[in-house]
């Protein structure tokens, strides 16, 4: 026989949620990473206008843009300049600048991916070491240097078959029984790294003290020397990589996951792996070559936005491109005003600006988790 309710007391509801369709499960990251993209593209033109303008001489952003507009539609220039000022100076820079650290943000990001390592960056295979033998030995050879190969390809050509050389000895000694192997490319690179450091250091230790400040300058990035002739390059290959890098997304998602994960999709991890590893490098050393050894962008970018918007490559290889460039462009800003009239290596502007940004990101990410 059943007891008789209390009065007073309602009958228990549940308090079980019901499960959340698909639809409602996708919104919020959905809702996360349009926001985040937003943001960062109605940044571009603010920070480059803003870029462009701010020097020694400052330029408001209106003729900024007539000098543009001007340029584009063949139209009659204002001040002439400040027309060279704009357009034969800053563009060029401000748009290297966007490219170079666009490429490191997604090699970095690819790189990630590939050695499953969160620590990796577009130096961690003895790219930017073996690069920066090769332009520092062009550059404190003296005589040497203005005749011949040296004359002919300059120190960007340099750079880029010194990087391109690096990533065929990494390959080959990465190598377990015919297969990359991960932690066989990771201590390669390491090793090569090392050597390469120990001879550029030699390098510059037989040189004056003024080819010592263009070599140390050089060795932790610079974009003084851009110029239009110098854009087509790094624009080409940026461009290339990043199309064909975002095609392999859905793979870099599998990959990223571990090897048997991947091939349990049907996957050729072996052979995605060289391509993704050669386009990586190939990227790394396009920058490189005409921009030098700017460090810290190809690990900040990807972890910051990946912190923010998650790790699925469809998604983080745009934010990570466009997070990259703009923080470049601005560390670039930075290093020609902070101390003028001198300026700031890149890669100074960018570990001292981007590591506390970074450890502020993690810090956040680790107390919400």
């Amino acid at each position: 026989m059943s007891s008789p309710p209390v009065r007073g007391l309602s009958p228990v509801r549940s308090t079980t949620v019901a499960p959340a369709g698909p639809e409602a499960v996708r919104r919020r990251p959905a809702v996360r990473y349009a926001g985040v993209l937003g943001v960062l593209v109605a940044l571009i033109p603010i920070v480059l206008v803003v870029a462009a303008g701010t020097g020694a001489v400052w330029i408001p952003p209106d003729q900024i843009w007539s000098v543009v507009s001007a340029r584009l539609s063949a139209a009659p220039v204002g001040d002439a300049l400040t027309d060279q000022i704009v357009w034969q100076v800053r563009i060029p820079r401000v748009l290297l600048a966007f490219l170079v650290g666009a490429g490191l943000a997604v090699a970095g990001t690819v790189l990630q991916a590939v050695v499953r390592n969160p620590l990796a960056d577009p130096y961690v295979l003895g790219v930017s070491s073996g690069a920066s033998l090769a332009a520092v030995g062009l550059l404190t050879l003296g005589t040497a240097a203005g005749a011949g190969l040296g004359a002919t390809i300059g120190v960007s050509g340099a750079a880029f078959g010194g990087a391109v050389l690096t990533l065929a000895l990494v390959l080959l000694l990465g190598r377990r029984r015919g297969v990359l192997d991960p932690s066989r490319l990771l201590l390669a690179g390491v090793a090569l790294s090392y050597l390469f450091q120990a001879a550029t250091t030699f390098l510059q230790l037989r040189v004056s003290s003024n080819q010592l400040a263009a070599v140390l300058f050089w060795l932790l990035g610079t974009v003084a020397g851009a110029e239009w002739g110098k854009l087509l390059l790094p624009l080409v290959l940026v461009s290339a990589s990043f199309a064909w890098l975002l095609g392999q997304a859905r793979r870099l998602n599998a990959l990223h996951l571990g090897d048997d994960a991947a091939a349990s999709l049907g996957i050729d991890v072996h052979r995605l792996r060289l391509w993704l590893l050669v386009v990586a490098a190939a990227l790394t050393a396009a920058v490189i070559a005409v921009a030098g050894g700017v460090g810290f962008v190809g690990l900040v970018a990807p972890h910051a936005i990946r912190l923010l918007i998650g790790a699925d490559h469809r998604k983080l290889l745009p934010a990570a491109a466009l997070a990259g460039g703009l923080f470049l462009v601005l560390a670039d800003l930075v290093g020609r005003v902070v101390v003028q009239p001198l300026e700031l290596p890149l890669g100074v502007v960018t570990a001292v600006a981007g590591v506390p940004f970074f450890l502020i990101l993690l810090r956040r990410a680790g107390g919400s988790a």
